[in-house]
């Protein structure tokens, strides 16, 4: 039976008990008392009726006897009155009594009063004559009556007794009903007390006593004794609670004893990782990996018996080649024929030798070349799995930190090949802006002689003279440009003056007037005062390439708008055309130099690609940025932001 349905039944009965008790204390012995009170009170009633009896009688007899002496009828009045009352009284005693005793010598009392009535008193009473005289009959009819009186008295007083008698036969009674009632409620308190005291001793060794083994078991454990369990004891219920505890204690030294291993693992991943991160001495750091797993499995370098076993590392290390080690030192070279069997496998795959050894690949592949990891224990002890997971994450990061490397390696040459070509493109640049300079003054300086003597040049002449002079301008404002891109990127310096965008902006629109009629664009300036600190020189090259592309790349009869605003932090120039628009896969290269249009290309617009480049190192120069804004087929935005400064102050002219 369950604790719980104990400890129910025990207060049930417990409850049923104290209920009891009550009836009995109160109730049972409230109705004895009741009884008893009403017994004696009906006795006691009795009794005053029965000496009623007497005294009635008494009277009866006195007014008889006054009448017997003087005749005089008014002396009958307590004759009359004493017979009723006596009779009454006697009835009284009758409902009184319970007794059959006090009942027999009641009717006794009864006879003889209704004796003396009828056979003394009455015969007086109903005679005419005077007072009676002294006579020998008269004093037989008075000895007569003495006598019926004097029985009269004892039987009056025998009743009494009896009366008396039956009082402490109630008293007697009364007395036993109370001790009935105190022995029993003695054994409902025995029986509350018994009850009780199984109630207690159920839940001390069904529930405290268990309980404080558990709450001890529960102590040990919060302080670190994960061995601690508790024994199953006492009722179903706590058994259960006990075994859900040394479950939960059990999966918890699990959990911590996998969270061990896993940091154990974590920590070697790391400080093998740590060793490959510096490998001046390759060599150095392998052996140091090598004897970080045979740590980590028990082995020790220089024991005899339990913990001795072997390390055999080989690892490819990028810019290196191949590095072997055997640990402990003097263990020997594996045979070829184990490592070609551990290679085999493929990456990441774990061997276990007929001697027991451990073996995992690392790598394998084209990022990173082939190497192993081979453990050997000498005692016959299995491979535990955590032992294998702790291998194989450490070939796993071994073999990570070796992809690294040989990506960092990449890189690094990558990037030198970089700075040799940045450099040779630099002096290639160099000289070809320097070798172009030189005849292309030239051509410029004889074509400008030819066309002053245009007089005598032909139509032909002349067209072929301006197509040279057109080109030859081209040519050496595309030289320019690269010299511009080619300058230093950091520590650029600009000359800086107070410079209205709003004038270089109407400068620009007039130098491109003649382009812009030539394809019947309709230009549209907004050009306010808005003062900037910069290079006149650059910013208006900047405003030309922007103006120079909106034109170039929006085709015939479309519209180009150059709209300058201001605030109180920034100008603002936006270019806005309806050309061809920029592909959004374009959009990021945009300003990068040589980078040209993917639809620009199809539809052959000339440009070397540098105008957005030298743009984007312009602005930079001065503080700004250039953002875009495109749609293919509908045209784009670019939106060049400069810092603000205020407008000059004009100097005074002094007077006279």
């Amino acid at each position: 039976m369950s604790v719980q349905r104990r400890l129910n039944l025990g207060f049930a009965a417990l409850f049923l008990l104290f209920v009891t008790f009550l009836v009995v204390q109160l109730v049972v012995g409230g109705r004895v008392r009741s009884d008893h009170d009403d017994a004696a009170a009906r006795i006691v009633a009795a009794r005053f009726a029965n000496d009623r009896v007497l005294q009635q009688m008494t009277n009866a007899e006195t007014g008889v006897r006054g009448f017997q002496l003087t005749g005089d009828r008014s002396f009958l009045e307590p004759y009359e009155t004493g017979r009723s009352a006596a009779i009454a009284a006697l009835d009284e005693v009758a409902e009184g009594t319970r007794d059959l005793e006090v009942r027999q010598i009641l009717g006794q009392e009864s006879a003889v009063v209704h004796a003396w009535l009828e056979e003394y008193a009455a015969p007086i009473v109903t005679s005419t004559g005077g007072p009676v005289a002294d006579s020998a009959a008269a004093e037989d009819v008075v000895g007569q009556g003495k006598r019926m009186f004097d029985e009269l008295r004892l039987v009056n007083e025998a009743v009494g007794q009896a009366i008396d008698a039956e009082m402490r036969g109630e008293d007697n009674d009364r007395a036993s009903a109370l001790r009935a009632v105190e022995i029993g409620t003695a054994l409902l308190l025995l029986a509350i007390l018994a009850v009780a005291y199984a109630v207690a001793r159920t839940g001390r060794r069904q529930l405290l006593v268990p309980l404080g083994l558990l709450g001890g078991t529960i102590r040990r454990l919060a302080q670190g004794d994960r061995t601690a369990r508790a024994q199953a004891a006492g009722a179903e219920e706590l058994r259960s609670v006990v075994d859900a505890l040394n479950d939960l204690a059990s999966q918890t030294e699990d959990l911590l004893a996998a969270e061990k291993a896993r940091a154990a693992r974590a920590g070697l991943r790391q400080a093998v990782a740590a060793e490959l991160q510096d490998l001046r001495a390759p060599d150095a750091a392998v052996h140091r990996i090598a004897e970080l797993i045979g740590a980590a499995v028990g082995i020790r370098a220089g024991s005899f018996g339990a913990g001795t076993g072997t390390v055999h590392c080989e690892l490819a290390i990028p810019g290196t080649g191949s590095v072997e080690v055997d640990w402990p030192a003097g263990t020997g070279e594996l045979p070829e024929d184990l490592i070609h069997t551990l290679l085999a496998g493929g990456p990441g795959k774990m061997v276990i030798f007929d001697d027991g050894a451990l073996g995992v690949t690392i790598g394998g592949d084209a990022d990173c070349e082939p190497g192993f990891l081979r453990v050997r224990r000498t005692e016959a002890q299995a491979w535990t799995d955590a032992e294998r997971r702790l291998l194989a994450g450490v070939a796993g990061a071994i073999e990570r930190a070796l992809r690294q490397l040989t990506l960092q390696y990449r890189q690094a040459r990558l990037i030198t090949e970089l700075r040799m070509l940045d450099h040779r493109k630099d002096v290639f640049i160099q000289t070809v802006t320097h070798e172009l300079r030189t005849p292309l003054t030239s051509i410029l300086g004889y074509t400008e002689m030819l066309t002053e003597e245009s007089g005598e040049l032909s139509p032909l002449q002349k067209r072929s003279l301006s197509a040279i002079m057109r080109n030859a301008h081209r040519l050496h404002e595309t030289i320019a440009d690269l010299v511009l891109l080619d300058r230093p990127e950091a520590g650029s310096e600009v000359s800086s003056e107070p410079l209205d965008l709003g004038e270089l902006a109407t400068t620009v629109r007039t130098e491109l007037e003649n382009a812009a009629r030539a394809k019947e664009l309709s230009v549209t300036f907004d050009a306010d005062e808005c003062w900037v600190l910069g290079d006149r020189i650059q910013l208006q090259r900047a405003l030309r390439k922007l103006m120079e592309n909106a034109i170039k790349f929006t085709p015939s009869g479309g519209s180009v708008r150059c709209s300058l605003s201001a605030d109180e932090r920034s100008v603002s120039v936006a270019v806005t055309d309806t050309g061809i628009g920029i592909p959004a896969e374009d959009v990021p290269g945009l300003f990068t130099p040589f980078h040209r249009a993917g639809n620009a290309v199809d539809q052959a617009v000339q440009g070397p690609g540098l105008g957005l480049a030298i743009v984007r190192d312009i602005v930079s120069d001065h503080g700004g940025t250039i953002t875009v804004q495109s749609v293919v087929g509908r045209g784009s935005t670019f939106t060049l932001t400069l810092p603000v400064v205020p407008a000059p102050v004009p100097e005074s002219v002094p007077v006279g």
